[in-house]
């Protein structure tokens, strides 16, 4: 099985089409039909179905299209480590982080990375914790960056603990609930659940920790921004890390709530995978990431 025909086939299924495929690669469209169809005959099935308005994958050819495109991405990983490692130090960097971390985390780090290595590009992607350990584990970012989960597989992940985050609650400024003086008196309240449903999430681990029994989800969001949006014009309550929940533009809208139970105390932290984290460009990332940690940590 030939790398040319798996990326042939790659580029086909992305694009829908055996024209737009070929025009990607630089070559005839009658030339990757070739290779597409060498990959069937090797295989004995078929992988694309033909029709007038392009291509798509069978069955089959999507079960090898998702193997073709990891092991494409190791093997392109595999030679930016080998160069990294003879000290040719450039290639990319994919970096997965929650907001909190990219506010405040990622602009010192890019500063100070990217002066000391200007050949690296870097990537970064905005999003839950949640999505960033499954792109993870699949290699489409090389580093997450969050607060770290509890009960990790071990041996999984290298991971690097960063910061402590303090999880406040905040409700609309304004609104009655900001005079609450314990968890008690939220208990009735709608809460802004962040991730994919109510059976998990911040809020419920803080009531747990304290042997409540975790409040309604008056919402479901899957971002920090749809947090403060919903927050702010209602009378959800939410949490949020101090850091953000005291910026200047957060206070023009949220009002914090101190509860005698506390804030939900977590480590900001950065994932990267055991095997990837042999790779130089990651190791010197994680330096940074450090630097930039201790940096802030003298500043809140």
């Amino acid at each position: 099985m030939k790398l040319t025909s798996l990326r042939a086939l790659i580029t086909a299924v992305e694009e829908g089409s055996l024209r737009a495929a070929g025009k990607r690669l630089r070559i005839s469209q009658p030339a990757l039909t070739k290779l597409i169809r060498e990959l069937e005959r090797e295989l004995s099935t078929t992988l694309l179905v033909r029709s007038t308005t392009g291509v798509a994958a069978t069955a089959q050819g999507r079960a090898l299209y998702e193997r073709a495109v990891a092991a494409d991405r190791e093997l392109a990983q595999a030679v930016e480590q080998i160069r990294q490692l003879d000290g040719d130090m450039t290639g990319s960097l994919t970096i997965g982080a929650v907001p909190l971390a990219v506010m405040l985390l990622v602009p010192e780090t890019l500063r100070t990375f990217g002066r000391e290595f200007p050949g690296i590009q870097l990537r970064i992607y905005e999003e839950l914790y949640i999505a960033q350990l499954t792109r993870l584990r699949k290699g489409e970012v090389d580093i997450a960056l969050g607060p770290l989960p509890e009960h990790l597989p071990p041996g999984e992940f290298a991971v690097e603990t960063l910061m402590p985050i303090d999880m406040v609650i905040v409700v609309r400024k304004g609104n009655p609930l900001a005079r609450a003086r314990s968890l008690a008196e939220l208990a009735r309240a709608p809460w802004v659940y962040t991730g994919a449903n109510a059976d998990s999430g911040y809020a419920r681990t803080l009531f747990e920790t304290h042997g409540l029994p975790p409040p309604p989800a008056g919402a479901l969001v899957n971002s920090t921004l749809g947090l403060l949006s919903i927050v702010a014009s209602g009378n959800c309550v939410g949490l949020l890390p101090r850091q953000i929940a005291v910026h200047p533009f957060a206070v023009q809208h949220l009002q914090v709530v101190a509860v005698a139970e506390g804030p939900l105390r977590l480590s900001l932290g950065a994932l990267a995978r055991a095997d990837a984290a042999l790779k130089p460009a990651v190791r010197h990332f994680m330096a940074h990431l450090h630097r930039a940690a201790h940096h802030l940590s003298n500043t809140f």
